[in-house]
């Protein structure tokens, strides 16, 4: 992969996680103030980190369609993958959710994956 393909995928992994974090903790404090699935919806939609989660999505499309347009399809899906571990570790950081080994083992092998594609990939 060029350098420019490696910051954009970097770029694609930081706005992933970042949207991600940023919904799941605008729910978060969205099912705390409402008992209704209409309250939830409500709460959420005047949370600013839920439209600021909804901005890094749309400036992720716009990387990702510039990070495929740079790599081959399967090589580019393949390395997109990665953006699962930086999901797992923000979600532990941010949220203490649990690292089990088996979720460590599998973002191990997804991570040496991508290694091998990005690295090895003609």
């Amino acid at each position: 992969m060029t350098f420019t393909a490696w910051l954009l995928l970097m770029a694609v992994l930081v706005l992933d996680t970042v949207s991600h974090l940023l919904l799941k903790s605008a729910s978060i404090r969205a099912d705390q103030r409402s008992d209704s699935q209409t309250e939830f919806l409500s709460a959420l939609a005047v949370d600013s980190r839920f439209w600021v989660a909804i901005l890094c999505f749309v400036a992720l499309l716009v990387t990702w369609v510039g990070f495929i347009s740079l790599v081959p399809l399967s090589q580019g899906v393949m390395a997109g993958s990665i953006t699962i571990v930086g999901v797992m570790i923000g979600g532990r950081i941010a949220f203490g959710e649990a690292i089990t080994p088996p979720r460590l083992l599998a973002v191990g092998l997804i991570s040496l994956g991508v290694l091998i594609v990005g690295v090895f990939a003609a």
